[in-house]
């Protein structure tokens, strides 16, 4: 795995600030299987809370709110192939239906404001090896979008990054590059 140091510039070139990333939620199919079958892939039962934490939900990618939303939480594997760095784990999405994320082009700005939450960003190449991570400090997870286009810049092995929180390790979004 390589881990890079920060950044010299952290300011994109203006023939460089067209959309380099697109940043994909949970989708909604995946979302409302779970809340009508009330079970996740694994078999497991799905299990209904009133939201204690932020979250955030995996298909709005925006904080609950904390002791109104009711939350389901669930195992996921955000992975399309089964292998050794396939990592299922817990998430949580919203119980009523949300509107996904749609600013696909920024990462979301209500997880980057949110000072609480360590991010770390795990580069996988399109075999799904686990080839690049970086835990975000909070100037480089002020400049996130910069920082996700440098590393699909410079690391043009990396197919996908996933974004997880970096104390829980809980996955909360995929990034993909798009390359012209």
């Amino acid at each position: 795995m390589t881990q890079t140091n920060t950044p010299s510039s952290l300011q994109i070139p203006s023939a460089l600030a067209l959309p380099l990333f697109k940043v994909v939620p949970l989708s909604l199919d995946t979302a409302n299987s779970i809340r009508s079958r009330r079970q996740d892939d694994f078999g497991n039962k799905v299990i209904e809370t009133l939201a204690t934490g932020k979250g955030p939900c995996r298909v709005s990618l925006r904080p609950f709110k904390i002791g109104k939303d009711r939350r389901l939480l669930f195992k996921h594997s955000p992975f399309e192939i089964d292998n050794i760095f396939n990592q299922p784990g817990p998430i949580f999405i919203n119980k009523a239906n949300v509107e996904p994320y749609t600013d696909v082009n920024r990462f979301p700005p209500t997880l980057i404001a949110d000072q609480d939450l360590p991010i770390t960003l795990i580069g996988y190449s399109s075999e799904q090896v686990m080839i690049y991570t970086r835990q975000l400090s909070q100037q480089e997870k002020e400049n996130i979008d910069t920082l996700i286009t440098e590393i699909f810049n410079q690391h043009i092995n990396i197919a996908f990054l996933h974004a997880r929180h970096a104390e829980a390790c809980c996955y909360i979004c995929k990034v993909e590059p798009i390359r012209r």
